[in-house]
């Protein structure tokens, strides 16, 4: 336990020290490098700037980083993709890539939404898809709200979060209410 209190002390005196640029450039780092660890970047902002605070500066950033992603394999790399994955199996990788530009828009967002989701796997398959972005934009918004909550949350109280049954039950109550908001969403934009 010491450790990791030492750990966090010497976190956030980094963090204080460069201010929320720090805290932004490590989310958007790990938006190109997936091996780092986001829940722990955004505890660590949550605890360094506090909960309001540290919550939209990881979110905003967390979305920033996704759409960076995103963009980065559509520009650069779908194109030499398809031309290489089309010389393999390429009725295979055409319904892979339709099935991920035609996922619902509410789908979506859980997808988004759920801690556990390799996001950067995400970006990637969206970014190469023929998704349109504003589908992803909007999914993007609504799921990682709840997806920094719950990384904020879970790293800010963990050990109390470990044996509280009611830490998980508002994380489903969460998931429950991204789905409805995205419902919701979809019909009122029109969003396919």
């Amino acid at each position: 336990m010491e450790y990791v209190d030492w750990f966090v002390q010497t976190c956030t005196s980094f963090l204080s020290q460069f201010g929320p640029i720090a805290g932004i450039l490590l989310i958007l780092l790990e938006s190109i490098i997936p091996a780092l660890p986001l829940s722990v970047f955004i505890t660590l902002n949550m605890v360094s700037y506090g909960n309001i605070l540290g919550f939209f500066l990881s979110y905003l950033t967390t979305i920033l980083g996704c759409t960076l992603s995103f963009f980065l394999f559509r520009s650069t790399l779908r194109d030499k993709l398809y031309h290489f994955m089309q010389k393999r199996n390429h009725e295979e990788i055409e319904r892979w890539m339709k099935n991920i530009s035609h996922i619902s828009f509410s789908s979506l967002a859980i997808i988004l939404a759920i801690p556990f989701t390799p996001a950067f796997f995400v970006n990637i398959a969206a970014g190469l898809s023929k998704m349109h972005y504003r589908k992803y934009f909007f999914a993007l918004v609504i799921g990682k709200m709840i997806m920094v909550y719950f990384w904020g949350y879970i790293g800010t109280t963990l050990l109390e979060s470990l044996t509280d049954v009611a830490v998980f039950l508002k994380i489903i109550l969460l998931l429950l209410l991204t789905y409805g908001i995205s419902k919701f969403l979809e019909k009122k934009l029109q969003i396919k």
